[in-house]
């Protein structure tokens, strides 16, 4: 489990969980803790999106991914009410199907449910931080997988672009928004939000506007 430092500012945690007694012992675990704010706490249901929506929480906490596989596709939801918002998983799941489709769903944290008090800590101050954390006894799951679905892939972009990236950077010059873009590529639309804000540092555009310009530019 990654261990990151305390933020200097507090991170605004969302507890989306239907255990009324986990709720409460989270709330009143994590609001003791230096450097997070809890923002809100509700069983599922319209009424904690919308409330989602109010209070644009930096980390949404789910306490199963039977939350996210139910019904329409919550990830999507909570993304439209709080399009910042990253998702850490509590389960009870050691099955790789289920881990893979929850990551697949756009979740950033994957937490069992033996974790410690300070394990979902860290994770939650390491996903807000940027990183991703998941339980070491899925780490070859995740390097199977993506030898399975990813093969190695040779840039021949002046920008160091990979074909996939370029791939990206084509949708978006037509104009697509991420969602669209999801759909099209059978993706989770915040994987599809990271891999735009990562081509964006890579070339060093600001939007994008400048990078269809600066990607057409170069392929000139």
């Amino acid at each position: 489990m990654s261990c990151a430092s305390i933020p200097t500012t507090s991170i605004a945690v969302f507890l989306l969980a239907e255990n009324r007694l986990l709720r409460e012992a989270l709330v009143r675990l994590l609001g003791k803790k230096p450097g997070i704010q809890i923002a809100g706490a509700a069983p599922f249901a319209p009424a904690a999106l919308e409330e989602m929506g109010e209070v644009q929480p930096e980390i949404v906490l789910l306490d199963s991914p039977g939350l996210v596989f139910a019904g329409p596709r919550l990830m999507g939801r909570i993304h439209e009410r709080a399009p910042d918002a990253k998702v850490v998983l509590i389960s009870m799941e050691r099955d790789e199907d289920v881990f893979l489709r929850a990551i697949g769903e756009g979740a950033l944290g994957y937490i069992l449910k033996d974790a410690s008090a300070l394990d979902i800590v860290n994770a939650i101050r390491a996903v807000a931080s940027g990183e991703a954390v998941f339980p070491p006894c899925f780490s070859r799951t995740l390097v199977r997988q993506a030898s399975k679905q990813q093969p190695p892939e040779v840039s021949t972009s002046p920008l160091g672009l990979s074909r996939r990236e370029q791939q990206l950077v084509e949708l978006v010059r037509m104009g697509l928004t991420n969602k669209e873009i999801a759909v099209r590529l059978n993706l989770a639309e915040q994987t599809i939000k990271n891999h735009v804000h990562r081509i964006l540092r890579k070339v060093g555009a600001s939007d994008r506007l400048t990078l269809v310009e600066r990607c057409h530019s170069r392929a000139g």
